[in-house]
């Protein structure tokens, strides 16, 4: 890989959409927790957005990091959403009792410029490191996306990169649930880093096939978000947000037995799964308190035999040219 772009520490990351309020709340205490644990267990990586509970994750990660010197984390957050103060602002799905903003989409070089100057305020905090030009993709904008990420790759796109080169910032890329709008970027700009949410799985390899190759080539990072896929291969129910379809939870069930046979956690598993590849700097699972936080910390770092992942393989759960960690 090359040392270009800029490259957030790893393996393990901290994901902030949890103390956005993700599907339930959290309190001050626990949000305050689960990034002290985050810091003691040696993570210095650290991303969260704007969308985040409209600007509660930010507070919350600023009330945090204030207490430790700037140049020993890595902090990322998120551009294309602005925040407008609204007393009756809508629900902010999957988002809980999020603060009284309404949010809306701004994908130009000024939105740029004005969304970082927000979040820096938000945090207290006098920079961030990496800026993501947030959900860039059909899931958030369905058939217009392709309007949309032009306007941005005009926009936003040229902003950040003008922010780089005057180092107000040291990368940008895409956060996005999708490979597509990460492909395009590639080809049509100069990202530093992607942060890709459940699209490199031990349930979904898309980015392995579509993605991964022309990042190693051009040097460009990958985040992994999502590594349990909202949940399904953490013992939940859920799948990219939702209920899980029948044929996720059975492939589940199948790595599930197989770990079992090896003594082998599937969260480690999935964790370790997507580190492996030379492409991801970083992997950053949600966690919502202290104690998910070192039981993380604890599962990157669990050994796995090799015959887990051979046996994998042979049972054609994940693909003959994924690399895995033995």
């Amino acid at each position: 890989m090359s040392d270009k772009h800029f490259r957030p520490p790893g393996p393990l990351g901290f994901g902030g959409a949890p103390l956005g309020n993700m599907f339930n709340t959290v309190d001050e205490e626990t949000a305050e927790g689960a990034l002290v644990a985050a810091w003691d267990t040696g993570v210095r990586y650290f991303d969260t957005a704007p969308h985040y509970g409209q600007g509660l994750s930010e507070h919350r990660f600023g009330r945090v990091l204030r207490r430790y010197p700037r140049d020993s984390f890595v902090l990322s957050s998120k551009v294309g959403r602005l925040l407008v103060a609204d007393e009756s602002a809508p629900e902010n799905p999957p988002f809980k009792e999020g603060l009284p903003f309404r949010v809306e989409y701004d994908y130009s070089s000024d939105g740029v410029r004005r969304s970082i100057e927000d979040s820096l305020n938000r945090l207290g905090l006098a920079r961030i490191d990496i800026a993501f030009i947030h959900d860039l993709a059909e899931d958030h904008h369905g058939a217009a996306w392709e309007e949309v990420f032009e306007t941005a790759m005009g926009g936003a796109a040229k902003a950040l990169i003008r922010l780089r080169e005057e180092g107000v910032i040291k990368g940008w890329g895409l956060g996005v649930n999708l490979v597509e709008p990460c492909r395009r970027a590639l080809e049509q700009s100069d990202p530093d880093v992607f942060l890709l949410a459940g699209r490199y799985s031990l349930l979904d390899f898309s980015g392995l096939r579509e993605l991964f190759p022309a990042c190693v080539e051009r040097g460009v990072h990958v985040v992994v978000g999502g590594p349990y896929n909202s949940g399904l291969l953490a013992g939940g129910k859920n799948y990219d947000y939702q209920e899980a379809p029948a044929d996720k939870v059975a492939a589940r069930d199948r790595i599930a037995a197989i770990a079992k046979e090896h003594g082998v956690d599937i969260r480690a598993a999935a964790l370790q799964f997507c580190a492996a590849h030379p492409a991801v700097a970083a992997v950053i699972p949600g966690a919502k308190n202290a104690e998910r936080v070192r039981t993380n910390a604890e599962l990157m770092s669990q050994h796995i035999p090799a015959a887990f992942w051979e046996a994998l393989r042979s049972s054609k759960l994940i693909p003959d040219d994924a690399p895995t960690p033995a």
